[in-house]
């Protein structure tokens, strides 16, 4: 489908902050998360369906003025985001510099519903400012958004931002006070942090001089990858929740539930393919603001994310099995860092295991949730997203979650070597929940 859709840029510009940094801000130096997060783009799209007329020019007209008002309040939130607008001095710091963030404009030359009722990875692809793998000498900017207009009217603004600067957690924090200065909201100030919360993690959790080197401290596989997405409504998470309960655990959560259950089909098409059983490990990516047990980790901007593994060695697991091995690794990692993960803990574990994880004896799956984060509440002044995703995976082995428009029912993207995902696709156990789009 993508080949049948034009994308065309119309226009580009470079988007500073309405107000300089002020001169003891131009250097945000890296905490040691940020250190070890790997070099590459996050992206998001929103979907806003068109509500107006079939005039053209209509859309056109309107279109400037939405296109205007992002522009104008993008100003004002960089003022605050000032980390956001700056360059990326490598694995040490930020240079606050007011360099700005990249906007580019785009004709999209189909309806949105084109796009809406059949999505494709192909087309979603041009709808974002930069691809996912880029390091910022080739994006330009720290932080690029691109809005793109369809031929009714509709829009959907694609946002690419360096993991060096942002997990999901401050992305979403980025653009919920976006939208609400676009917004013009009376209560803009209780959405925007105030720029010492940039300095926060990087004084709690110092950077090291061990990963300044130029060797990438963690590099995600691309090795000849097929992304899908998988869609699990709120009637069959019910149904897999039902199914995930036991005794061990009598309560799953739905990220519980739908990850046991891709896990389980991973496990199965990889063992199929080899031929023997390979050990399996299932990464998640853990929040740590509410779990460091410090109240001035809660607003941290940047990266405050760790993570805690499930693993197994077992040919037959069964949904519950799975889910308490989950349960099992939460308490394994709370058990081990009762006040959270320190800079010390980080520093310790790259060293000691590099990249160990990614060795062929063992099998690793990494999944990441962007589930809860308020993503579909991002209204600009014409209303809420129809649809909020992420473009599309291509490291092996990652999986991301995200929650449907209805907050209960979860979208799955999934990237596998060609040769796991056919066999994933037609899992009959995992296509009785979910519903390949």
């Amino acid at each position: 489908m993508a080949s049948e859709i034009k994308v065309e840029i119309i226009h580009k510009e470079t988007i500073k902050p309405s107000s300089p940094t002020p001169h003891h801000l131009a250097k945000s130096k890296l905490s040691i998360f940020d250190q070890i997060t790997p070099e590459i783009y996050v992206p998001l799209l929103l979907f806003y369906p068109s509500n107006n007329s079939d005039d053209e020019a209509d859309h056109h007209s309107l279109f400037s003025e939405r296109s205007r008002l992002l522009k104008t309040s993008l100003s004002e939130a960089l003022s605050h985001f000032y980390v956001f607008a700056g360059e990326f001095e490598y694995n040490v710091s930020i240079s606050c510099n007011d360099h700005g963030a990249g906007f580019i404009e785009s004709q999209v030359y189909c309806p949105i519903s084109k796009v809406l009722d059949k999505p494709d990875f192909g087309i979603l692809k041009q709808l974002i400012p930069t691809a996912t793998e880029s390091k910022q000498a080739e994006a330009g900017h720290l932080l690029l958004v691109q809005v793109n207009l369809f031929e009714c009217g509709g829009m959907t603004i694609g946002i690419s931002i360096s993991h060096k600067v942002a997990d999901a957690s401050t992305l979403s924090t980025f653009i919920k006070s976006w939208a609400a200065i676009a917004l013009g909201s009376a209560s803009t100030t209780d959405h925007v942090l105030l720029p010492t919360e940039f300095g926060v993690a990087s004084t709690l959790f110092p950077p090291q001089d061990f990963f300044n080197s130029r060797q990438p401290t963690v590099e995600f596989v691309i090795e000849n990858c097929v992304t899908k997405r998988f869609v699990l409504d709120a009637p069959k998470i019910a149904a897999l929740k039902s199914k995930a309960t036991s005794d061990t655990v009598p309560n799953p959560t739905r990220v519980e539930a739908v990850s046991a259950l891709i896990w389980k089909s991973a496990m199965q098409a990889s063992r199929s393919n080899l031929g023997y059983i390979k050990p399996s490990v299932w990464s998640q990516v853990v929040n740590m603001r509410t779990r460091s047990g410090l109240s001035s980790t809660e607003n941290i901007l940047g990266n405050f994310v760790w993570y805690f593994a499930a693993t197994t060695v077992e040919s037959e697991l069964d949904i519950k099995s799975l889910v308490a091995k989950f349960r099992k690794g939460i308490e394994e990692y709370k058990e081990k860092y009762p006040n959270g993960v320190t800079g010390d803990d980080a520093f310790q574990f790259i060293k000691e295991s590099g990249n160990l994880l990614l060795k062929d004896h063992v099998e690793t799956y990494s999944c990441s949730s962007w589930c809860r984060f308020p993503f579909y509440e991002a209204n600009f002044g014409w209303g809420k997203p129809s649809w909020v995703s992420i473009h599309g995976i291509k490291f092996k082995n990652t999986i991301m979650l995200m929650d449907m428009s209805d907050g209960v029912g979860i979208e799955v993207y999934l990237a596998f070597k060609e040769e796991d995902m056919a066999l994933i696709e037609s899992n009959e156990e995992l296509l009785a929940y979910a519903s390949l789009v």
